[in-house]
Parts: C-alpha cells; sequence; structure tokens
C-alpha cells in the first residue's frame, strides 16, 4: 500500500509520516522533496517561487513511481499543485492536473492533514502564514477532484495515527 501524506506547511505532516512510519516499519519512508532536494545540492530561495514548487512536484512523482512497494511519503504532488496554483495564478495548470491526475493511481491513501480550528500549530510571519491558509483552502478544493481514497485526520498525533491505522485496516478488508 502507498501512502501518501498532503497538507501546507506547518500542519504535523513530518512528525505525523515519521510516527506512521514507526507504525509500519516494514514501509519504505521517502523524506518531502524538498529536503532531498536540498541535499542534492538544489538552492531554493527563502520565498519559493512556482518553479521551485515545480521541480518538487516533478521529483515527487519521481518518488511514487519509482517505489515498488508498500510506501509511505511525507508530501505529496496534489500539495505541490496546490503551491503552484497558489504563488503562479497565471501558471496554466490544466496540463500540471493531467500529469497528476495521471499518476495518482499509483498510490492507494491520501492522508489530508489540514489547518485545525484553533490551529494547533504557531505559525510565524517567516512562515508565510497567508500562503498556508490560501493552499490549505485550495488543497480541499483539489483533493475532491481526485478520485482516490482519502481521510482527513485530525487532533493529536496519537489521534491521528489512530485514525490512519483505522482506515488502512478498513482499506485491507
Amino acid at each position: 500500500m502507498k501512502i501518501a501524506i498532503t497538507g501546507t506547511h506547518r500542519v504535523g505532516k513530518t512528525t505525523l509520516a515519521e510516527k506512521l512510519h514507526e507504525s509500519f516499519p516494514n514501509y519504505d519512508y521517502y523524506t518531502e522533496p524538498y529536503f532531498e532536494l536540498e541535499e542534492a545540492g538544489y538552492i531554493f530561495p527563502e520565498i519559493p517561487t512556482a518553479d521551485d514548487y515545480l521541480v518538487q512536484l516533478e521529483y515527487s512523482i519521481k518518488q511514487i513511481v519509482q517505489s515498488d512497494r508498500n510506501a509511505i511519503f511525507d508530501r505529496c504532488p496534489i500539495d505541490l499543485l496546490a503551491y503552484i496554483q497558489a504563488t503562479d495564478t497565471s501558471q496554466n495548470l490544466s496540463s500540471l492536473f493531467s500529469k497528476v491526475q495521471n499518476m495518482i493511481d499509483e498510490i492507494d491513501l491520501i492522508v489530508f492533514v489540514p489547518i485545525e480550528v484553533p490551529d494547533l500549530i504557531s505559525c510565524s510571519e517567516s512562515d508565510l502564514p497567508e500562503l498556508r491558509y490560501q493552499v490549505n483552502d485550495i488543497l480541499y478544493d483539489l483533493i475532491s477532484d481526485f478520485d482516490i481514497k482519502t481521510i482527513e485526520v485530525k487532533g493529536s498525533l496519537s489521534e491521528r495515527i489512530h485514525q490512519i491505522q483505522n482506515k488502512i485496516h478498513q482499506i485491507q478488508s
């Protein structure tokens, strides 16, 4: 089973993905494309552009296509599509949407981590709070455009893990 964690920045995706991997240690774990690209030498500006998100989108797609067994992905192409849409309204998203749509069947479950009310994780000005909320809103729309099993998780880390475990058992039954 391939599981992709999706959500805007500063909602706890990485913490959730790492904890989920502890629950399913036989799954491969793929870190967020941003960090893998940065480690490989890609230099991101302080405020990434639509082109930077496009590079991450391509890398995310590559991660998913190249994985051949159970996997947990800390970030999803749908996230990156939302960031591209939020940072460049002139961008033609139809070809990117089609590219994501063509590979989305590789994913068995999307775990959507939205911004909760009240917001559980504070976001300083340097963390681009306006972009964060904009991407969160776009994600609600985008996720419904894809025909894929999705679970929206909320609450504490342990509550989120429990919700995902229940969904996985439901899918596998």
